[in-house]
């Protein structure tokens, strides 16, 4: 936007230097990015944020240099009812207005002024309006149209002239466009319409794309007696809408779509039609104001304006120089109570609906160079929350064996509807509600907010094998989502899940050693519990839908179910042409880090020996190492201080549908060290519990 410091002056009396003015408009957030100087002028090159709309005009960085300089405007401020020159024609009756302007679309066109000049003369403009539009880039075409530029240009305001002789019945109907019809613009360019576009009609044809350009049959020529003055205001979306369906943008499509003043059309109309009679004669007739609805005006209230600058900036203003710059702005305070403040927003400020905006505007002025440096308050400033510290142990744990962690996207493709078992909290949600969609995805085809994290990281474990890593360790911690039963926000929890295949691998060693299996995601999960403060989980054989059949377990702590650990179905595993095996599991993390977690508590190192027994059972395949161990704790017997697994073993020598089993049981007590009679006593009671609580013998 090209500013003219001489007309910048005629608005407001400022002694500041071009240079000066630069610096000043700079310092409040209107960027000069250059001073061109034009003959006895200097153009200023303001670069506008989209929002501010006000400032494409002079009469708008005029507002700005009153915050900055204090000085009062010399013009074109205050809206005034009464006409600002002597009206010498017979005005208009007021019944024959809507024989004159119609609006037959008032969702595109909220109001539409029109004024007649009669007996005007069209000829060049004089010298010194050629010279201030030519000194901020705009060509000369002749007086009426270069005074509804200068108009636009000091008051932000676009207007248009027809030849009023040119308009069928001399009447102009807003509409919308209708089907086939064209319209030949200003440009000379045949343009064909629809009906999403709003047009400027006469009784029979259309004459102006609204908003946008004006018809060339209607033009204004050197021919031009009677001028019909069009000031109006038209829906910035449909605007901006035509503009782009056009490919014709243009001064006046570039500030309706951002948005003008709608309750100044009468005065630009009043300035522009002073000027048409002084430049180019004839008599100007009452303005006809078509104004169907009015736009209710806006306020903003703030319990304490000087707090929430200071809260929000940490500048420390006045509540007097708030109201001042705010007042100076054109933000009059209206109300002021004990509890708050209201503030009237003028109807040329679009972009000012909150608290938060005035803080903005009082900040811009009082110097955004003067915020200093400082963290925000807290009152736990610098301390971890409370589940922070587990989540952290959790990570490093994991890290120190090999994982890596992976962080994927929250959202996921349909295709893994129904794939997956989630957590127990968000699969009950899940299967009640079902899952939370997006209305516009951010990602083409992910529209769903994941109810698992496996999607992602088995999409993260195809990618690493595409790309020949086949060795993986990856865990993640992130949210999943379901819908609410009430229809309020989707119930959310924080999971963990990991994912491994391929072999393991040891530090400076080119080859895995060994396999990867079930038993080593299930001691992942049991090591990630330990951090997190469970170090005592139980895992029981089930059966998950993505997880195989004797290869899946479910994860329970306290006796509630958590999650599930396994390895991928065949289905799953041949959608993806997995190679390897892939294992897999997930817990609701939150539940874990709910619970009370008992202080650690460290003990001495113990003073006397243990005593192991190794003890293999030939058992059916349905009795599991944790059969075993429940048994053995049911028991109770105080020596017993461990029960471990050492080794399964299915085929030549074991009956079909059987399998031997071995654990290690290991004695110990506090007080001596256990004599060969009172270990084998007491392990023959904890063999003789495990024969008739699941009928399972020592193998010979």
């Amino acid at each position: 936007m090209n500013i003219s410091y001489n007309w910048l002056k005629e608005l407001i009396d400022i002694d500041l230097s071009p240079e000066e003015t630069a610096r000043e408009l700079t310092r409040v957030g209107l960027a000069i990015e250059g001073i061109h100087p034009h003959e006895d002028d200097f153009v200023l090159d303001i670069d506008l944020t989209s929002n501010r709309p006000d400032c494409l005009s002079h009469l708008g960085v005029a507002r700005e240099l009153r915050v900055i300089t204090g000085k009062d405007l010399l013009a074109h401020e205050q809206s005034s009812e009464e006409e600002v020159f002597a009206v010498d024609a017979v005005p208009f009756p007021a019944v024959l207005a809507p024989d004159v302007v119609k609006i037959e679309d008032l969702e595109l066109c909220y109001r539409f002024t029109a004024r007649i000049i009669r007996g005007v003369k069209i000829r060049p403009s004089p010298e010194w309006l050629v010279n201030r539009l030519e000194a901020i880039g705009e060509r000369s075409i002749n007086n009426v149209a270069d005074i509804t530029n200068y108009v636009m240009l000091e008051l932000g305001q676009p207007m248009h002239a027809f030849d009023l002789d040119k308009l069928a019945e001399g009447r102009i109907v807003v509409r919308r466009a209708r089907p086939g019809e064209t319209i030949r613009t200003l440009d000379e360019v045949a343009r064909k319409l629809d009906e999403s576009i709003l047009m400027i009609s006469d009784a029979e044809k259309p004459v102006a794309v609204g908003g946008v350009m004006g018809g060339l049959e209607s033009s204004i020529t050197e021919n031009t007696t009677d001028v019909l003055l069009e000031v109006a205001y038209f829906d910035r979306a449909n605007i901006r809408q035509t503009s782009r369906k056009l490919g014709l943008a243009t001064e006046a499509s570039y500030r309706f779509e951002r948005g003008v003043d709608i309750e100044r059309l009468k005065d630009a109309s009043d300035r522009a039609a002073k000027m048409i009679v002084e430049l180019a004669g004839g008599n100007a007739e009452n303005i006809i104001d078509v104004y169907p609805n009015r736009q209710p005006k806006r306020t903003v209230v703030s319990p304490d304006i000087s707090s929430a600058v200071t809260r929000l900036t940490g500048l420390a203003v006045e509540t007097e120089e708030c109201v001042r710059i705010l007042s100076s702005l054109g933000i009059e305070q209206t109300e002021s109570t004990e509890a708050s403040a209201i503030f009237q927003v003028p109807s040329w400020r679009h972009d000012i609906a909150i608290e938060e905006d005035l803080v903005e505007e009082i900040a811009r002025h009082s110097g955004y160079e003067n915020i200093g440096e400082e963290l925000p308050p807290a009152f736990d400033s610098g301390e971890y929350q409370p589940a922070e510290q587990s989540k952290k142990r959790l990570r490093e744990t994991l890290c120190s064996v090999g994982f890596d962690e992976a962080i994927t996207y929250s959202f996921i493709d349909t295709r893994y509807d129904d794939q997956f078992v989630s957590v127990p909290t968000i699969g009950d949600a899940q299967s009640a509600n079902g899952p939370v969609t997006l209305r516009d995805s951010v990602i083409e085809g992910a529209v769903r907010m994941r109810p698992t994290l496996l999607p992602g990281l088995i999409e993260s474990v195809r990618y690493n094998l595409n790309h020949q890593r086949r060795d993986l360790k990856l865990f993640e911690i992130g949210r999943v989502f379901a819908n609410d039963s009430k229809g309020n926000l989707p119930v959310e929890r924080e999971v963990f899940a990991l994912a491994i295949c391929g072999g393991e691998m040891l530090q400076k060693r080119v080859e895995p050693t060994r396999p990867l299996d079930f038993y080593d995601a299930k001691g992942s999960v049991e090591m990630a519990l330990d951090a997190a403060g469970f170090p005592s989980a139980e895992f029981r054989a089930a059966g998950v839908e993505h997880l195989q059949s004797g290869q899946a377990a479910s994860i329970h702590i306290d006796g509630g179910f958590i999650g599930t650990v396994g390895r991928l179905n065949n289905r799953i595993e041949g959608g993806f042409k997995f190679r390897t095996p892939v294992f897999v599991a997930e817990f609701d993390l939150e539940s874990v880090l709910s619970r009370n977690i008992e202080a650690m508590v460290y003990r001495p190192l113990p003073r006397f020996p243990s005593v192991t027994r190794d003890v293999s059972f030939l058992i059916d395949a349905n009795i599991t190492f944790d059969d075993i161990r429940t048994a053995v704790i049911d028991h109770g017997a105080p020596l017993c201080r461990n029960i471990g697994y050492v080794d399964v073993f299915q085929g030549k020598g074991i009956e079909a549908g059987k399998r031997s089993l071995t654990v290690r049981l290991e004695y110990r007590s506090d007080e001596r060290t256990l004599s060969e009679e009172e270990v084998s006593k007491v392990h023959g009671e904890i063999l003789g519990s495990l024969s008739s609580s699941l009928g399972i013998e020592p193998r010979s």
